[in-house]
């Protein structure tokens, strides 16, 4: 990817005098945590996050209309699906476990899927399209909770537990993004792990990954596909996270595969600390953020250039089209300017 021209943003100028990468700040200020992002084009984006919140803007992120939806004033929605302007689906953490589905722009919600089972904590949603999703949870009982939707998210079908993956002592996943779990192809998903074991889930096998693990801090935190079949012949990979209580640490906090998760490799000039969610953004481009700042990377992942200092929990490209949004805490949301 060729370095690209920027507008005035965060971002330093190089000693050169050329523009560099850079963050502009759309929105800020509400007291929320925003961590759930899904971009549909350039236009429509939603965020969620805690108490109950719901963004949406139609007009690239110029405007926000905020949504706090009723009865669910205290839910922490920590991940989001949108499809278009009106239609998106909501996803709750902690008991009970509830996913909310809105089909009018955010005026009304619809209960979904509503779990009480003790121990219930949703983590992230993914969808391979308009119809078929995948909701991945902490583990009950030993195994990683798993279900799936092929009606658009309009109802939720756990998979049987003997299918559930089972976990390790402590191991479980970490909803700080939305972006631990993605699909490889038409069928399947992988997703990432962290704890005192941190792995990356591929169809039936548990890949134990290099990146920093032992404590309830550490471990991945998201997870970013890239088609590369005429490439390598298969699938590229990179995860990050590192350990969130010590978010400038750049101590194994990603790693990438070039050959759908058989090997992994550090890059040679890591991000700048803790990351929570990892994006690919064209050709070799590649985004992660975090709670201490912006990597950008233009070498599929090799070499990272932090761009910000400014602290965000996600960061995701628009699906039809090709603006980066992020959100974060203090309802922080901005774009990347290229």
């Amino acid at each position: 990817m060729a370095r690209p021209a920027f507008a005035q943003t965060e971002a330093s100028t190089a000693r050169s005098g050329s523009p560099a990468p850079g963050i502009e700040m759309l929105a800020s200020g509400k007291p929320t945590s925003l961590r759930g992002l899904s971009a549909v084009n350039d236009k429509v984006v939603w965020v969620s996050g805690s108490a109950g919140t719901v963004g949406r803007s139609i007009d690239g992120g110029k405007t926000w209309t905020w949504i706090t939806v009723p009865e669910y004033e205290k839910r922490d929605f920590r991940d989001i699906e949108a499809f278009d302007e009106k239609t998106a689906i909501v996803m709750a953490i902690a008991e009970p476990a509830i996913i909310l589905k809105t089909a009018d722009g955010g005026k009304s919600w619809r209960l979904v899927y509503q779990n009480e089972t003790r121990g219930m904590f949703l983590d992230a949603m993914e969808f391979w399209n308009v119809r078929s999703g995948i909701v991945v949870g902490d583990p009950v009982n030993g195994h990683f909770f798993v279900a799936r939707s092929f009606d658009g998210g309009d109802s939720w079908h756990e998979i049987p537990f003997r299918y559930m993956p089972q976990a390790d002592p402590g191991e479980g996943c970490f909803a700080s993004s939305g972006t631990n779990v993605r699909y490889l192809d038409r069928v399947s998903a992988c997703f990432v792990s962290g704890g005192p074991t941190s792995r990356i889930f591929i169809r039936d096998t548990a890949i134990v990954l290099p990146i920093l693990q032992g404590t309830t801090s550490t471990g991945a935190n998201s997870v970013a596909v890239k088609d590369t079949r005429k490439e390598h012949g298969g699938k590229q990979l990179i995860v990050v996270g590192g350990d969130f209580s010590r978010d400038t640490v750049r101590e194994k906090n990603c790693f990438l595969s070039i050959n759908g998760g058989k090997t992994w490799i550090a890059p040679a000039t890591p991000p700048h600390g803790y990351r929570s969610c990892v994006e690919f953004i064209g050709g070799p481009g590649v985004l992660c953020c975090g709670t201490s700042g912006v990597d950008i990377s233009t070498d599929d992942g090799m070499n990272w250039r932090l761009i910000s200092t400014t602290g965000f929990h996600v960061c995701r490209m628009a699906k039809k089209g090709k603006t980066v949004f992020l959100a974060g805490g203090g309802g922080r949301i901005a774009k990347l300017v290229l």
